[in-house]
């Protein structure tokens, strides 16, 4: 499919850059400060041309480790979060210097994944980073490591999900990854001589996936899998994604010119709305297991209803996002009405009976159809 990039990004207004750690680390494993500068430098630019620019920047830990003087990166997660904890406040001393150039002030956002799963705090957030925008700002993003209870960089992939659930949550039209990498190929090209670099891809099919492979840095933990992951989450919300590497000179901006750089992932055709992307891309407190005709009815914007349910698996209360399974697939994501505990004993039960097994009705759905994002 032959895409005219330049038309394409030709009124984009917001992007969001994430950089890896193996882009932000020299050879040695210093910190890139030229890499700094010069993105503050294109994004200074940027902003003179009237777009907006967010940052995710990853680095926190390597950094860390080089300053408390550890021998090796640490396995151990506190170990790992005290790095983090130590190399943050220095990694955006760095950011600050490189855009203080440019007149530009910048500020700090520490997310954890619960950020995104509560719509009170994820509208907070949006509001919130769009007022810095406002006031010419730009947002730097860093995972919360210090914080974080699954073991760090686990949960975003060295800040490939994070910064597409950025991206989306913000509703930016472009997400470039810098990485040391060209973009996806169909084979690794490092074990390859005839790797050929993907240009654009359409839709992520199980044979885009399979080119996923394991991680081709061994400094970043990100990988090309959690990347296309990202491109996944991105294309949901209707935002076109670019992997390209770092050390193209003023990558940034020739990507937006529309020149062929790394590998651009489209976005699907149409936006869904606020709260249905909140509640696909919101993490899951719990699963219920649905038979076909619950399903079917789902996919024709029906609500669930007790009668549907299969099984209850996992523990969550009324309000809670659940996962919507049938056959072994999941189709659907939702805001239940129902606790777990209440759901174990009316599963299986047509509407009428709630009151009486439980004593009081909440709805006759289970989950409402206005609550149903189908994946």
């Amino acid at each position: 499919m032959d895409v005219d990039r330049s038309e394409l990004f030709s009124s984009l207004k917001k992007i969001v850059i994430k950089i890896g750690t193996s882009s932000l680390s020299n050879e040695d494993g210093s910190f890139n400060r030229n890499l700094t500068q010069d993105i503050a430098s294109q994004v200074a630019h940027l902003r003179k041309l009237g777009k907006t620019v967010i940052i995710v920047s990853s680095g926190a830990i390597g950094i860390g480790v080089i300053e408390l003087k550890m021998i090796s990166h640490p396995r151990e997660i506190p170990l790992r979060q005290a790095a983090a904890a130590v190399g943050q406040n220095i990694l955006m001393q760095e950011w600050m210097t490189a855009f203080k150039k440019h007149d530009l002030k910048v500020a700090q956002i520490l997310l954890t994944y619960e950020a995104f799963s509560s719509r009170m705090t994820y509208l907070n957030l949006r509001n919130s980073i769009s007022a810095l925008l406002d006031a010419g700002v730009v947002p730097i993003i860093n995972e919360n490591d210090p914080i974080c209870v699954h073991e760090i960089e686990a949960t975003f992939g060295d800040n490939d999900k994070l910064s597409a659930m950025v991206a989306s949550k913000v509703e930016a039209e472009l997400l470039i990854l810098l990485s040391d990498i060209d973009g996806l190929y169909n084979k690794n090209p490092k074990k390859n001589e005839d790797a050929r670099l993907i240009s654009i891809v359409e839709k992520i099919t199980p044979e885009i996936e399979s080119y996923g492979g394991s991680p081709t840095s061994t400094k970043g933990v990100g990988g090309m899998r959690t990347k296309i992951d990202a491109a996944k989450i991105t294309s949901i919300a209707g935002c076109h994604m670019v992997i390209a590497n770092s050390t193209i000179n003023e990558v940034v901006i020739k990507i937006i010119r529309g020149e062929n750089i790394g590998t651009l992932f489209l976005a699907r055709n149409g936006k869904f709305k606020n709260r249905t992307r909140w509640i696909i891309l919101s993490k899951t407190s719990g699963k219920l297991i649905v038979d076909k005709g619950a399903k079917d009815a789902i996919k024709k914007s029906r609500g669930l209803l007790p009668s549907g349910i299969i099984e209850v698996a996992g523990m969550f209360d009324r309000g809670d996002i659940v996962a919507i399974e049938s056959e072994g697939e999941l189709f659907a994501k939702g805001i239940t009405d129902y606790a777990s505990s209440e759901l174990a004993r009316i599963k299986g039960k047509h509407s009428d009976m709630i009151e009486k097994i439980l004593g009081y009705k909440n709805y006759d759905e289970v989950v409402r159809k206005n609550n149903i994002g189908l994946l």
